[in-house]
């Protein structure tokens, strides 16, 4: 376990990095966004932050809180479904039209349902499209500004996802897009190895960015009261009983966590030359090399290395089928949408 002390020391160290960090919050108007995305407004120097979501009084509400925190800040709010890759697109234009500079991606969005599935006019299932294909959409768009973000004067280049990392499941290789074969459980795991692999192919290929796949742990966000009905009340109850306190997250260390995560020297991108501002030496990789620059990280903010279940999925050449499916989803949708 990296400890809380030392993650809020390393954090710390941002403010003597040059002004101007750019950081994109996707579901940052709530949860794990929105306290990574305060944790990154407090320690950093004229931080401009983009945060990306539908909440428009919740978005209000945070700007307003920020922007006391540190006067220096400049936040805006793109607002977006973005469950649909077209609306991904746009969101994505308006902040490339402001920057041509981003240093940390930071991927929440997402919801909580246990019903089946749910396409989208895009043809995608909704939950799955916001936990995989949207977030790839976000990092591919946004691939140009990450790499000159390496280039510029403050080399922090940096997608972090917040999904399950650790938990990868074996992939049903002729179904991907799980079509026939949904289930929520069958969502979660494709979702979950899906990004793994996914972000080590894209580490491969973008050696200035680092990728960073991360598991939160029991974390009491408003997931649970965004659901509603019965079983919505009850997973929130649990997720406040005392008995469970011993194994939860505070959301706000949840936040400073995964700043860490999307800033610590630990996670250097594949051809970083490592500054060390933090602790210890840069982690295993995904694919078990050290300084591979894909990572997955749990939320005790300790690197996890590979896993049998990612080594297997490798070994059928997953990684790069993942990332050849992913692409033709995107062409098929792009299709669509021109259509």
């Amino acid at each position: 376990m990296v400890g809380l002390d030392a993650v809020r020391a390393s954090n710390a160290t941002l403010k003597n990095l040059k002004p101007g960090l750019v950081g994109v919050f996707v579901g940052g108007t709530s949860g794990i966004g929105e306290t990574t995305l305060r944790a990154f407004v407090k320690h950093t120097v004229s931080p401009k932050v983009y945060i990306v979501g539908r909440n428009d009084e919740a978005a209000s509400k945070i700007k307003a809180d920020v922007e006391v925190l540190n006067d220096s800040a400049h936040v805006d709010f793109v607002k977006t479904d973005a469950s649909l890759l077209k609306n991904v697109d746009i969101a994505c234009k308006e902040i490339q039209a402001k920057e041509d500079k981003v240093n940390i991606l930071v991927l929440t969005s997402g919801y909580l349902t246990f019903s089946g599935r749910d396409e989208t006019s895009e043809g995608l299932d909704r939950k799955f499209a916001l936990n995989y294909y949207s977030r790839m959409r976000f990092v591919t768009n946004l691939l140009p500004q990450l790499a000159a973000a390496h280039d510029g004067p403050n080399p922090v280049s940096r997608v972090v996802s917040v999904l399950g990392a650790g938990s990868e499941g074996k992939l049903i290789e002729s179904d991907l897009e799980l079509k026939t074969h949904f289930s929520v459980r069958n969502c979660a795991a494709h979702s979950i190895t899906m990004t793994s692999l996914a972000f080590e192919q894209l580490a491969k290929t973008n050696p200035g960015t680092s990728f960073v796949h991360s598991a939160p742990g029991g974390v009491a966000t408003n997931a649970a009261k965004r659901m509603g009905g019965i079983t919505g009340k009850l997973i929130e109850w649990t997720a406040k009983s005392p008995f469970l306190s011993p194994w939860m997250v505070p959301l706000g260390e949840s936040g400073e966590r995964h700043l860490y995560a999307a800033t610590a020297p630990a996670f250097a991108a594949r051809g970083a030359v490592v500054e060390r501002r933090g602790r210890g030496e840069v982690g295993l990789g995904v694919d078990g090399v050290r300084g591979s620059g894909a990572y997955l990280v749990g939320a005790d903010s300790e690197i996890m290395g590979s896993n049998k279940m990612i080594q297997g999925e490798r070994e059928r050449g997953m990684v790069e089928k993942v990332w050849e499916h992913t692409l033709g989803v995107f062409r098929r949708v792009d299709g669509k949408t021109k259509e």
